[in-house]
Order: structure tokens, then C-alpha cells, then sequence
């Protein structure tokens, strides 16, 4: 009697080149969002709430100052001067004069600070500034 010899079917290896291309594409995806994503999380400024605001998105021409209660600035998570500022918002004048900037000051800073922000920003040429706030609880 004569049997037909079957073919083993041929088993594909795993291959590790193709996973460690997604891999690498992941984690760079996720560092960079994270990256972003934390850019301005660090700072210990409590904005004020507001019943119909929240906090504007960041898109490319834009800036964030961080106004600390103390009056101190904070840029990229850098201490800046007041001076330092004003040399940075009329280089960005410059480049964009519709460049936009976000004061998140904190819910205890005089308004004098404020004030002074706004004013080294209109010296400057910038006239886009939005100020953030949260969602009440």
C-alpha cells in the first residue's frame, strides 16, 4: 500500500527586526508626548477657577509665562527676570506679531505683577495674551 507523503508545513520564525522597529517608534512617540505633556506641569502655579473658562491648548506660536504668587517669572521651566522677559517678547515680536502668549498666573499674585507682565508684553508688540484658568471642583 502506498501512502501519500505529506509536506510539513513550514513554520515561520519569529522575527525580531519589524518588533523592535514598532518598538522604537512607540517609545519615541511617548517620550516626546510626554515631553510636551509635562513642558509646563512642574510649575507650582495655582491658577484661579472660572465657571466657563479652562485651560487654552498649546499650539506652536505660543508661550507660556508662569507668574508665581511671589512675582517671580517662570519660562520653559526657567527662572526669568522681568528684563529677561522683555528682551524675549520683543524677539518673538519680531519673528511673529501675532504670537501668542499664556500668562497662568497663580491665584494669589498681586495684580501689580499682572500689570507688569502686560506691560513689558504691549511694549514688546505682543497684544495676544490669554490668561487660563480651571474648572471648578
Amino acid at each position: 500500500m502506498k501512502f501519500r507523503h505529506r509536506a510539513q508545513p513550514n513554520v515561520i520564525p519569529f522575527q525580531i527586526a519589524p518588533m523592535v522597529d514598532v518598538l522604537l517608534v512607540l517609545l519615541c512617540f511617548f517620550i516626546l508626548t510626554w515631553n510636551f505633556a509635562r513642558k509646563e506641569m512642574e510649575i507650582d502655579v495655582k491658577v484661579p477657577t472660572a465657571e466657563h473658562g479652562g485651560e487654552p491648548s498649546l499650539a506652536v506660536n505660543q508661550t507660556v509665562v508662569n507668574l508665581k504668587s511671589d512675582g517671580s517669572l517662570v519660562i520653559n521651566n526657567r527662572p526669568v527676570t522681568y528684563q529677561e522677559l522683555a528682551e524675549k517678547m520683543a524677539a518673538l515680536a519680531k519673528i511673529n506679531p501675532d504670537y501668542a502668549i499664556i500668562l497662568r498666573g497663580d491665584e494669589n499674585v498681586p495684580y501689580k505683577f499682572v500689570a507688569r507682565v502686560l506691560d513689558v508684553c504691549r511694549g514688546a508688540g505682543i497684544w495676544n495674551i490669554a490668561f487660563p484658568v480651571t474648572k471648578p471642583e
